[in-house]
C-alpha cells in the first residue's frame, strides 16, 4: 500500500512537473510574440522625406546688410518674403567685386548667414579672378574647395569687371568644374564683357565641357533674339523676338548652359514676345531655372505674374520652377 502511495505521489509530481514546464513554455512563446511584435511595430517605415513646403525653388536672391539708404534684408526677412510668394528653397548668392555692387556681399557672410537654415537658404561662394597670391588654377581650387566644404553648393554671382572668356576667368571655371560647383554668371557690357554672337562665352564653353554654367542679365538674355546688336547687346531690348539667337543656339550645341530667369532681364525676354517666350520656356524646360534676383524689402518682383499669365503645362512648370534647380545643385530632400 505504501509503495502504491508513493508511485501515485510520484506521477502526481511529474505531471505538475510537465505543467510547470508547459506554462514556462508558453510564457516564453508570448514573450516572443510579444518581442516580436514590438520589433515589428520599431520597424515601420519612416516617413518620407520631403522638400519644405512651396512651388517654387529661387535660383536667385541676396541678403543685404544695411548701408546708405538701403534697409537690412536679414534671413528672417527674406524667409517670410519666401513664405508669402510659396518660395520653397533660395540660392543666396555673395557679391564680392567691385563691380557687382556697392558694397562687397562676402562668402564667409552668406555662408554664416544661412547656416541655420541650410534646408531652405542654400549658399554659393565666390572669388574674384584678379585675386593676387592665389597660384593660379591650384590656388583657385584649394580656397573653393574650402568654399563647397562649409556648404556651399555653387559659384556666383559672378560678376567681375573683365572678358567673359578672359584666361583668368577660365581658369578659375575650371576649378570650379573640377569640384563641381555650378557658375552663376552676371553678363552685360561691364561684367562679364562679350559680344553679340556670345564667342566669349562659347570659348568657355569649349575650354571647360565638364563645367555647368547658368547665364544671367542683359547680356545673356538680349542674346535670345538673333537681331541683336552691339548697341542694345547690354540692354533690354523691345520687340518681337528675331530666330536664331545666339543663346538658341548655344543651347543646341552646349550642353553644360543654362539660363536663370531672374530680374528685369530675364523678365524682358520672356515679356517682350509671350507668344515666343511661352514656346521658348517649353522648348528649353530642362535647362531653364526660375529666379527673381530678390535683394531689397518691398521690391517689385515681375516673375510671379508673368509665369502665372502663361498657362505653362505642368511638366514644364515642374522642372523650370523646381526640379531643374534641385537637380542641378544635388538638393535633396531633408
Amino acid at each position: 500500500m505504501e509503495g502504491k502511495k508513493m508511485k501515485d505521489r510520484k506521477v502526481a509530481y511529474n505531471n505538475a512537473a510537465t505543467r510547470r514546464e508547459f506554462l514556462v513554455d508558453a510564457c516564453k512563446s508570448t514573450l516572443a510574440v510579444s518581442c516580436l511584435g514590438a520589433g515589428r511595430a520599431e520597424e515601420t517605415p519612416a516617413p518620407k522625406k520631403q522638400f519644405p513646403k512651396g512651388k517654387y525653388v529661387d535660383i536667385h536672391v541676396h541678403l543685404g546688410q544695411v548701408w546708405n539708404s538701403r534697409g537690412v534684408l536679414d534671413p528672417k526677412m527674406l524667409l517670410e518674403w519666401m513664405d508669402a510668394n510659396d518660395i520653397s528653397q533660395a540660392v543666396v548668392l555673395p557679391l564680392i567685386s567691385p563691380e557687382s555692387y556697392f558694397y562687397p556681399i562676402t562668402p564667409h557672410w552668406v555662408l554664416e548667414q544661412t547656416k541655420p537654415h541650410r534646408d531652405r537658404l542654400i549658399p554659393f561662394c565666390s572669388v574674384d579672378p584678379r585675386s593676387v597670391n592665389l597660384g593660379g588654377y591650384k590656388g583657385f581650387l584649394d580656397i573653393l574647395k574650402r568654399y563647397r566644404d562649409a556648404g556651399a553648393k555653387g559659384f556666383g554671382e559672378h560678376k567681375w569687371g573683365g572678358a567673359m572668356d578672359d584666361a583668368r576667368n577660365i581658369s578659375m571655371f575650371k576649378a570650379c568644374a573640377e569640384l563641381k560647383l555650378p557658375v552663376l554668371f552676371h553678363m552685360d557690357n561691364l561684367r562679364n564683357k562679350d559680344k553679340p554672337g556670345l564667342p566669349g562665352l562659347e570659348k568657355v564653353l569649349k575650354e571647360v565641357p565638364n563645367g555647368v554654367f547658368i547665364g544671367h542679365a542683359q547680356g545673356w538674355w538680349s542674346s535670345i533674339s538673333g537681331d541683336v546688336t552691339a548697341r542694345n547687346f547690354g540692354s533690354f531690348p523691345k520687340g518681337p523676338v528675331k530666330p536664331s539667337g545666339a543663346m538658341d543656339r548655344l543651347m543646341d550645341t552646349y550642353p553644360n548652359i543654362y539660363g536663370d530667369l531672374s530680374a528685369g532681364s530675364g523678365a524682358n525676354a520672356i515679356r517682350r514676345d509671350l507668344r515666343f517666350g511661352r514656346e521658348f520656356l517649353i522648348r528649353r524646360a530642362d535647362r531653364l531655372m526660375f529666379g527673381t534676383d530678390y535683394l531689397a524689402r518691398k521690391q517689385h518682383v515681375p516673375q510671379f505674374k508673368l509665369y502665372d499669365s502663361l498657362n505653362l503645362p505642368e511638366e514644364v512648370q515642374a522642372k523650370v520652377f523646381r526640379d531643374n534647380a534641385r537637380k542641378l545643385l544635388g538638393l535633396n530632400p531633408a
